[in-house]
């Protein structure tokens, strides 16, 4: 009994099986006949939703969506432009490609596939006019120069607390080029929208605020302003800090920090009336008793400026705290305001006699002749420098060759220097019978003041 009851249960279980596949294939059957001449469910081809349609019906829709068709474009700050269909005489040519593309998609093939979302990107199924589109592409309002922002880095703006960031400037600018073949591309497609915003399509700055760069740029700059030197001289000091130093500092478009030499330059040139004295007039105490004022000649201070700024830049960027004097490209002997000092020749010319001191003792003195003013060779006044001193010299010039035992020049070819052929020294001789415009003194004076003078020994010439 218990076996016939068996045997019953496995036979209704067999033909209840046969019963629900008979079911699923003639289920299976239908729907795949069904879907033979149409699209699967969650077809979406170029934007159009072709589940259940057949190729008829998304002809017919893409060719209307073709006919109406509008490129939308997102731009900054709201605005908005549209290439039309009108405006590049667009034309709808699928060419078979959709028949093609429903022919790909069998329809007996797995049952759940029929209903699986597929979404298809077809290109080449519009035509286009090359040339109207770039006209139209190049009269879009983002192209106007007029409207358009340049991207600008971040920058930097000083303050009496140091430097502080600019937030750089997004801007408008748009990349012509990408946007121009996303617009192809986006037309080829039948897609309607550009955002401009989510898309990598606007130029954008380099360097933003938050830049690691920037910072570090920040910090650097703040440690150049916060350098301060001191400058002292003869009467007072200038200190030199970031008020002055930061409209020295620049900053490129690769964040490198510049300095504007021309701007330094100007201001070593100011400072330099605080230090240079050589052609300065100078009040010169004379041996006769008398103060005179001596301009003109070569001896004094002199600051390097091309030198100083260099020395400027490398105080600044070490962020110093100094105190100091100038490169000077000569130098005199103090900066007192009797920078000549208390070794020196004092020539006066209209009494025609020579003084030599040696740290405020006299070593010698005694006449001389100057230059002859009645053919104006007269010497020249000033305060000069001894250049060197030469043994046995041969002084030439147009009709004459002298040798001399001893030669010191200090203006040119102007030099002190014996005059074996004078036997008279002093007086009014210069006036009609004067040297060429050197210093004749005797034998013996000569001597005496080369054997005791140095090289940039100061040389003053003056009319009393």
């Amino acid at each position: 009994m218990q076996i016939q009851t068996t045997i019953h249960n496995h036979k209704k279980t067999i033909k209840v099986s046969i019963i629900s596949f008979s079911i699923f294939l003639v289920l299976y059957l239908g729907i795949s006949m069904y879907f033979s001449n149409r699209f699967y469910y969650g077809s979406i081809i170029n934007g159009i939703n072709a589940s259940g349609k057949t190729v008829v019906e998304v002809d017919k829709e893409l060719l209307m969506k073709s006919e109406t068709y509008t490129l939308k474009l997102k731009e900054r700050n709201g605005v908005s432009e549209q290439v039309k269909a009108s405006d590049i005489n667009l034309k709808y040519n699928a060419e078979g490609k959709i028949q093609a593309l429903k022919d790909n998609q069998n329809s007996y093939t797995c049952f759940f596939a029929l209903f699986k979302s597929k979404t298809y990107e077809m290109n080449g199924i519009v035509t286009y006019d090359n040339k109207l589109l770039k006209e139209y592409f190049d009269k879009l309002s983002c192209f106007d120069s007029k409207k358009i922002i340049e991207p600008q880095n971040a920058s930097f703006k000083y303050s009496d607390k140091g430097y502080i960031i600019v937030k750089e400037v997004k801007g408008n600018k748009v990349n012509r080029r990408l946007l121009y073949a996303n617009v192809v591309n986006a037309i080829l497609k039948v897609e309607t929208t550009i955002n401009l915003n989510t898309k990598n399509y606007y130029i954008s700055p380099k360097f933003t605020s938050t830049s690691a760069k920037v910072i570090d740029t920040k910090i650097l700059l703040n440690k150049y302003v916060a350098s301060r030197i001191t400058y002292t001289f003869t009467g007072g000091k200038e200190v030199l800090d970031g008020s002055i130093i930061h409209n020295w500092l620049g900053v490129n478009e690769k964040l490198e920090i510049t300095f504007d030499k021309n701007k330094m330059d100007k201001y070593v040139s100011e400072m330099d009336d605080n230090y240079n004295t050589i052609g300065k007039e100078r009040n010169f105490a004379t041996s006769v008793g008398a103060t005179v004022k001596v301009s003109g000649g070569d001896y004094g201070w002199l600051v390097d400026r091309a030198g100083e700024v260099k020395d400027l830049i490398v105080a600044i960027k070490s962020g110093q705290t100094i105190t100091k004097e100038p490169r000077f490209t000569q130098t005199a002997t103090s900066h007192n305001v009797n920078d000549i000092g208390n070794t020196y020749i004092e020539i006066n010319i209209t009494k025609q006699h020579l003084w030599f001191y040696k740290n405020g003792f006299l070593v010698v003195q005694g006449d001389v002749v100057t230059g002859n003013v009645s053919i104006d060779y007269g010497t020249p006044t000033g305060v000069y420098k001894l250049k060197y001193k030469q043994k046995n010299a041969t002084l030439k010039g147009e009709g004459y060759s002298v040798p001399v035992s001893e030669f010191m020049p200090f203006n040119g070819g102007i030099g002190i220097h014996p005059a074996t052929w004078r036997n008279k020294f002093g007086g009014s001789i210069y006036k009609t019978n004067g040297s060429h415009g050197c210093i004749n003194s005797p034998s013996s004076l000569a001597k005496k003041i080369y054997d005791n003078i140095d090289v940039n020994t100061p040389i003053i010439c003056y009319l009393q």
